[in-house]
Parts: C-alpha cells; sequence; structure tokens
C-alpha cells in the first residue's frame, strides 16, 4: 500500500507539467556503526533496494550525493538500475556552501530533469527548504525512511512527503 501511494505521488508530480523538475530527496540508510565516513548495515542496504524499488517508475536521469561513502551506497541501485553516473558534491566551504551547491546544480538542470538527491539529515531539509520547500521538517537522527518529492516549476515548488522501506525506529 505505502509502495503504491509513492508510485503515485511521483506520478502525479511528474504528470503535473511536462516543464516541472521532479527532485527527489532521500537521507542515507542506516550506516553500520558511528565511524566518520561508515559502510551501510545490512538494514541500510535493504533499505537502498527498497529506494531503486520505489524509485523504478521515476526514471531519474542526474544522482547527487555528498562524498560520503554511506550517500553513494544508498544511490549505487538505483543509480546502477537506471544507468547514471553518481556525482558527488563537496562540502568544501561547510554545510552551507554545501546545501547551495546541490541546490544549484538541480536549477541548472533542464525543466524536465528527474533528480534523485541522497543527503544527511542535517542537509535534506536545508536542500528542500533551498529548493523552494519552505516547510520542510528538520529530519530526527533516528529517521532513515522519508522521501520527499519536489515538483519545481518555475518559481512555485510542490511536495509529496512519504515513506519507503521497513519504517525507521524512532522513539
Amino acid at each position: 500500500m505505502k509502495r503504491l501511494m509513492l508510485a503515485a505521488a511521483l506520478s502525479l508530480l511528474a504528470a503535473g507539467s511536462a516543464m516541472a523538475q521532479t527532485v527527489v530527496l532521500v537521507r542515507h540508510a542506516e550506516k553500520a556503526d558511528a565511524s566518520a565516513d561508515p559502510l551501510l548495515s545490512e538494514a541500510g542496504q535493504v533499505r537502498a533496494a527498497a529506494l531503486a524499488a520505489a524509485l523504478v517508475d521515476a526514471h531519474p536521469g542526474h544522482v547527487f550525493t555528498s562524498p560520503l561513502q554511506r550517500t553513494r551506497l544508498t544511490a549505487t541501485p538505483t543509480a546502477e538500475f537506471h544507468s547514471v553516473t553518481i556525482e558527488p558534491i563537496g562540502f568544501d566551504g561547510g554545510t552551507p556552501a554545501h546545501v547551495a551547491a546541490v541546490a544549484a546544480r538541480v536549477r541548472a538542470l533542464p525543466a524536465e530533469a528527474v533528480v534523485l538527491v541522497v543527503g544527511h539529515s542535517n542537509t535534506i531539509p536545508l536542500i528542500a527548504r533551498a529548493l523552494g520547500y519552505t516547510a520542510a521538517a528538520d529530519m530526527a537522527d533516528c529517521e532513515y525512511d522519508r522521501l520527499t518529492v519536489l515538483d519545481l516549476n518555475g518559481d512555485h515548488t510542490a511536495a509529496v512527503v512519504g515513506r519507503y522501506g521497513a519504517p525507521s525506529a524512532c522513539e
């Protein structure tokens, strides 16, 4: 049921305007440990596969991540399925510069582009806001299942927030 709702949301936004960008924003999947640049845990690998399954019909033509391997590993199944190269965007200049660089990179794409952005709990809400979704809620550190789909149509941004994969274990 959840997958059908998400598929319907993706279809609705994609059909909203032939000249609107569709941007899918997710946080990286569960990490294996608390090190500086961890791999994905087993649950994270399952979630990365669930993301690819959720985006089968979305056809992203661009995938942006941070340079950290947990974001790249989360994006890899989707990127491989759609034969898209992952483009990491660095943290030079800190979080605000990273957020601005991601937003600028998205905005520079053609009007009909479909984009997947995989970031972090502290960057995904900021990227959503930078792209015009001012109501984007902050993310708890335990939240891994939120999927935000933005429809960017000029100065207008519409959003649908859904969930994918197993529910996050936030208390």
